[in-house]
């Protein structure tokens, strides 16, 4: 489906004052899932060379205070002339009933895009997928690759506010909000290998791993020096070197050792119970051996 600016078209890409508010409460910050993010950057790899940007479908569920957090994403396909914008509105709703009916629970929170410029055919996909989230708000995530001179790579959120006395789809101001990437402990060994990957390509000392030993080894050796960095800091705290931090040493008591609530729930009591039985088994069988080989000397004689 064509959408097309008018040739009064005006975009605003900073804020001014006296804009008209969207209705619906507008988010107040974004949290952006790895999962999405490296949908955006394989849409984003996978383009023709005629595309200058992409753009597509961010998925994710909202809180009663305004956050939005964003855990999935899909390509949408479209194409931008100096005429018009044309988005595949059939391929979108396609898609998102075929997500909707494995992730049930999230919704249609945005849209994203590639790059770092902001015109007009964005504020009317804008409009768009604020029909898809009403009466809710519709975030834009602007990723930027870094392939644009003097650009940084990164993301940034936008909600958009039209401006004028009539306000129109393509006049519009896109206000940033804050935004953050959030990932969990089983990923976190996925993006260091990721990100050192990328630190050694830059030194042109990148290697590939050949095999899961290799990156269990590497990841035994990280731990190996995080514990080396611990000792050593301990060690220097309890000669006098250093003075010691309160916070730091909440932490490895919680990291370390059993947590207040473990203790109140009883979990420790229970792996101490699961120990000493493993303990006793040991022991008896043990001595079942000792008995056994004892007997076989007294037959021996």
């Amino acid at each position: 489906m064509p959408l097309g600016p008018p040739s009064s078209a005006v975009f605003i890409q900073n804020t001014a004052p006296g804009f008209i508010s969207t209705p619906g409460r507008p988010p107040t910050s974004v949290t952006v899932h790895p999962v999405a993010l490296f949908s955006i950057l394989d849409h984003y790899l996978r383009r023709t060379d005629a595309q200058e940007r992409v753009i597509g479908t961010l998925l994710g569920t909202r809180s009663d205070n305004g956050e939005v957090e964003v855990r999935s994403a899909f390509a949408v396909l479209h194409s931008e002339t100096e005429v018009q914008v044309a988005v595949d509105m059939e391929y979108h709703r396609t898609m998102y009933d075929l997500h909707h009916k494995v992730n049930p629970k999230e919704v249609i929170v945005g849209w994203y895009s590639t790059g770092s410029n902001l015109n007009t055919y964005s504020a009317l996909i804008q409009n768009f997928y604020s029909q898809e989230t009403a009466p809710h708000q519709a975030i834009h995530l602007a990723l930027n690759t870094g392939v644009e001179e003097g650009q940084k790579a990164g993301v940034q959120a936008y909600v958009g506010s039209p401006v004028g006395v009539n306000p129109k789809p393509e006049n519009c101001v896109f206000v940033p909000i804050p935004c953050e990437l959030r990932f969990n402990d089983a990923e976190r060994s996925g993006l260091d290998l990721l990100t050192s990957n990328l630190s050694d390509s830059v030194n042109a000392t990148f290697t590939n791993p050949s095999s899961d030993l290799e990156l269990l080894e590497r990841s035994l050796v990280s731990v190996y020096e995080m514990l080396d960095r611990v000792l050593s800091y301990v060690q220097s705290v309890l000669s006098g070197e250093v003075k010691g931090d309160a916070a730091i040493g909440r932490y490895l008591m919680d990291a370390l050792g059993p947590s207040t609530e473990d203790l109140e729930r009883g979990e420790f009591n229970s792996h101490l119970q699961d120990t000493l039985t493993v303990s006793y088994l040991a022991n008896l069988v043990r001595s079942q051996a000792e008995v056994s080989a004892r007997l076989a000397l007294v037959k021996a004689s």
